[in-house]
């Protein structure tokens, strides 16, 4: 049975999931707003971020800055947005929880209009008193050029992952094991 937690706990617990909500929101901005310095300091020092698919692999700060600058470089002006975000705190470590923050982004990639629907699995670590991102592995729904939207939920289905040359499957729900197992897949 689960030890009720007092007044000042509680309190505590709803400010550390706000402090997480404008983490994240942070982050949309940052991105958006090539705030280099601003993304550093949304990330722990051993940070790991990476992408299903694996495109995307960087472990410590200096890595996911340069993974950024390099995502950067080939994307024009964007606008991420997060809708539900969902945080679990660690029970054994008050100062670590995990969270999954549902997304979309549209942006310009190599002068191309573009749309995404993001999933970011994330682990939170309170760092030097501030919450931070200590792992954040993106999934993909799609990731498609606007042209192409209507189509990646048509003929195209199975190949909604087409920001690179080669169009691939994307990382969900296709994968997902509840997905699979009401299909019978």
């Amino acid at each position: 049975m689960a030890i009720p937690m007092d007044l000042e706990a509680r309190i505590r617990r709803l400010e550390d999931r706000a402090a997480i909500g404008e983490l994240v929101a942070r982050y949309c901005l940052a991105m958006d707003d090539r705030d280099v310095a601003a993304i550093e300091a949304l990330f722990t020092p051993d940070v790991w971020v990476y992408s299903a698919d694996g495109v995307m692999e960087a472990r410590g700060i200096d890595a996911a800055i340069a993974l950024f600058r390099g995502r950067f470089a080939v994307l024009g002006p964007s606008n991420h947005f997060t809708h539900d975000r969902l945080v679990e705190f660690d029970s054994d470590e008050p100062d670590r929880a995990t969270g999954l923050v549902l997304a979309h982004a549209e942006m310009q990639r190599m002068g191309r209009p573009m749309l995404a629907a993001i999933r970011y699995h994330d682990v939170y670590r309170r760092h030097d008193g501030r919450w931070k991102i200590q792992e954040r592995r993106l999934s993909f729904m799609y990731y498609v050029p606007t042209s192409e939207y209507l189509d990646a939920f048509g003929a195209g289905l199975s190949h909604r992952m087409r920001a690179y040359e080669v169009p691939a499957p994307a990382d969900w729900p296709e994968n997902l094991p509840t997905w699979q197992s009401y299909y019978g897949r």
